[in-house]
């Protein structure tokens, strides 16, 4: 595993592609399409886990479905926060270490 302050950004998109998404290219952010499906992907480092503000008031139309990936011994915390966040819109966290991942959903009855 890179260090904790590296975003997972390779190891973001091979999930969703394992998965069988299709993944845009590009920085920490990406959109991840399959069937109806279209999911705005960003991967976070453990410093992420700080700070949610620009990702959770990015501007724009509201995304449907979001989907944040870090690190998998930051991954609980990243759930914690946004559960006390309340983003408005519905939400998962993937952790990944090596080629494994944990994805850990939403709290129930959110957005």
């Amino acid at each position: 595993m890179a260090t904790a302050s590296i975003p997972p950004t390779t190891e973001a998109r091979d999930v969703f592609r394992e998965l069988g998404y299709t993944v845009t290219e590009g920085g920490q952010e990406f959109v991840a399409e399959r069937k109806w499906r279209r999911v705005h992907v960003t991967a976070l480092s453990s410093d992420g886990t700080e700070d949610l503000g620009p990702y959770l008031a990015d501007g724009g139309e509201t995304p449907r479905l979001r989907c944040f990936v870090t690190w998998r011994d930051h991954a609980t915390a990243l759930r914690d926060d946004l559960t006390a966040l309340k983003p408005p819109y519905d939400w998962a966290v993937i952790g990944v270490d090596g080629d494994d991942f944990v994805v850990m959903e939403g709290a129930p009855g959110s957005p």
